[in-house]
């Protein structure tokens, strides 16, 4: 029997208890990787509760990589805090800069433009109306950002990404990209680590900065950093292949980290919008004195708002803090006040409900058409899926989805040295018929 208690007068499901407190019996030791944990039923019996409860925790452990299912053996613990590994040392290059949009264009399918329910046109046309009321600020605000957002914020990424977190430990951001600003000049002198293939503004962002961009391979595990002083991850979700970073990859990232004292920076820019199980768990969970972590409004409310936010560890956040105080970052007040409300109202949540089900939805219909011609990178989540092909049958579809009015990425702009290929299909910022007509031309060219 595993040595787990479940609260039942706890607000937090019961299966969400037990998969948070297997997790720590891993990274206490008390499990170690190979151990067989007791059956589904087993356990149920064991607990006094239903089998849905430990069947759920046991899908939710093995979608982050903690567990491994095994047909026929059992369930196995794949993930300790004894899990070393290392690869070749990282190949160093300078991304290429992406091309330019092509005019003429209708419709974008990228990956950061998130489904808008008109049906939430109400509140967020209330949000602002309370914007248009309130009391600015008579001089420059708190360089950490408004302090009920802050508070809001908290208590959401307590709620949803396990993270407990005091509001001053917040710095409101304007987006990812600002995060990154305002942390680069604060690491020590050397080169930065980006996944490859991985987020293009993340990459362009160091090098603006002056700093070398190491490329991190995206699908494999990491166990020497090198010269490295940080590490760029996006660890739920990789960008853009899709893939969650298996618990030991985590274990084994963080420990490089220490060996290397460089920072982990997380970027968790769409963790809520997983269709087959529960949110996987930030990083930052796992060493909060080692790990910088990035939030963004984006993909939950529109990129335009410019929102984000930065939780580092306390030497930086004060660094960050100091010179941002200085001079006068930080965060428009508008957007903070509305967003503000936007949490307060509980629109975010419903529209992360929203989108949520549509992506589910179009998710499959992608997979159809695009399976018998692509390979699919990673699960299913998120508002798009990447299509593993060679570089000129992506060519090829990517031009006749622009002939029929539509913009695909290419998956060979997101890659420095992978020599990864393919087609990025997003699915959040279009209509039904339209995914329709762009898949119709994708496909269409495909099958030729």
């Amino acid at each position: 029997m595993l040595p787990v208690t479940l609260d039942r007068t706890s607000a937090e499901p019961l299966p969400a208890q037990l998969a948070g407190q297997v997790r720590a019996l891993v990274l206490a030791g008390t499990l170690g990787t190979g151990d067989r944990l007791p059956s589904s039923r087993a356990l149920a019996a064991d607990l006094g509760v239903s089998r849905a409860v430990t069947e759920q925790a046991y899908d939710q452990l093995t979608a982050e990589g903690w567990l491994e299912a095994r047909r026929g053996s059992g369930t196995y613990v794949t993930a300790s805090r004894t899990t070393t590994t290392a690869t070749a040392p990282p190949v160093t290059t300078r991304p290429t800069r992406p091309t330019s949009r092509p005019t003429g264009l209708t419709s974008r399918l990228d990956t950061g433009t998130p489904f808008f329910d008109t049906r939430l046109e109400p509140g967020w046309r209330r949000a602002w109306r309370e914007v248009s009321v309130a009391a600015p600020p008579s001089g420059y605000d708190d360089p950490r950002g408004l302090l009920e957002l802050r508070e809001a914020l908290a208590a959401r990424l307590g709620r949803t990404r396990g993270l407990d977190l005091h509001p001053d430990e917040i710095i409101v951001t304007a987006g990812t990209t600002d995060g990154l600003r305002a942390l680069l000049p604060e690491l020590r002198p050397g080169p930065v680590a980006v996944e490859d293939p991985g987020y293009r503004a993340a990459a362009e962002t160091v090098l603006t900065y002056g700093r070398e961009v190491i490329d991190l391979p995206a699908v494999e595990t990491v166990g020497d950093l090198g010269d490295a002083v940080a590490a760029y991850v996006t660890p739920a979700h990789q960008h853009p292949l899709g893939r969650v970073m298996p618990a030991a990859d985590r274990l084994a990232l963080l420990e490089a980290a220490r060996r290397a004292d460089a920072v982990v920076i997380e970027d968790d820019y769409d963790s809520e919008f997983r269709y087959d199980v529960a949110p996987v768990p930030a990083m930052a969970r796992l060493d909060r004195g080692r790990v910088v972590y990035l939030g963004t409004a984006a993909k939950s409310v529109v990129p335009t708002l410019r929102l984000g936010w930065l939780v580092a560890p306390p030497d930086l956040h004060e660094l960050i803090l100091h010179r941002r105080t200085i001079t006068h970052a930080g965060a428009a007040w508008p957007s903070q006040r509305a967003l503000l409300t936007l949490l307060r109202d509980g629109w975010l949540d419903r529209a992360v409900r929203s989108a949520r089900r549509v992506y589910a939805e179009r998710a499959p219909r992608v997979a159809e058409a695009m399976s018998p011609y692509a390979t699919l990178a990673g699960p299913l989540a998120g508002m798009y899926s990447t299509w593993l092909l060679p570089e000129t049958d992506a060519r090829r579809a990517r031009d006749a989805a622009r002939a029929a009015g539509f913009e695909i990425n290419l998956l060979s702009t997101y890659a420095r040295s992978s020599g990864l290929t393919g087609l990025v299909i997003g699915f959040g910022g279009v209509t039904d018929a339209e995914l329709d007509q762009a898949l119709a031309a994708v496909t269409g060219a495909l099958g030729a």
